[in-house]
């Protein structure tokens, strides 16, 4: 089975991730963020924004690749993804949620460990890429071409 790739979805799911990091690190759990990994209000305004914001995007498009593969070509017999009742974003979000608590958990969570991070720094960071990647899921999987 072929499904043509919705390059639109794909870009709109890579700047999702700018969009959700800016309440999420803003006024969401900003403060909690900045205690946790030893930033300074100063240290963040000394960022090179255009630089991260564009690298996030960046980033972000590899991501909805591989998400897009996730969730238009996965499925059992009689249950292939891409097609009718799998195309919802309440799917495409099921798989952002799967992918960010099997591989991204794990790899920041171990990371964590290492660098002797708290708990707490791990629920925020896994938690913002949880909900990211449900969005992005849900973007492409409701959007297709």
């Amino acid at each position: 089975m072929e499904f043509e790739i919705n390059w639109l979805a794909l870009v709109a799911a890579a700047f999702s991730t700018i969009f959700i990091g800016f309440f999420w690190y803003g006024p969401l759990f900003g403060k909690a963020w900045m205690r946790e990994t030893g930033i300074t209000e100063e240290q963040a305004k000394k960022s090179n924004m255009i630089l991260l914001l564009g690298l996030s995007v960046v980033f972000g498009f590899f991501i909805a690749i591989q998400l897009w593969g996730l969730v238009f070509t996965g499925g059992a017999p009689g249950h292939e993804h891409g097609l009718d009742p799998y195309v919802t974003f309440k799917h495409g979000a099921f798989h952002g949620a799967l992918l960010a608590l099997f591989v991204v958990l794990p790899v920041l969570g171990t990371i964590a460990l290492y660098e002797q991070k708290s708990w707490r720094y791990v629920a925020i960071n896994v938690g913002y890429w949880l909900v990211t990647f449900s969005v992005m899921g849900g973007i492409i999987n409701a959007w297709p071409a």
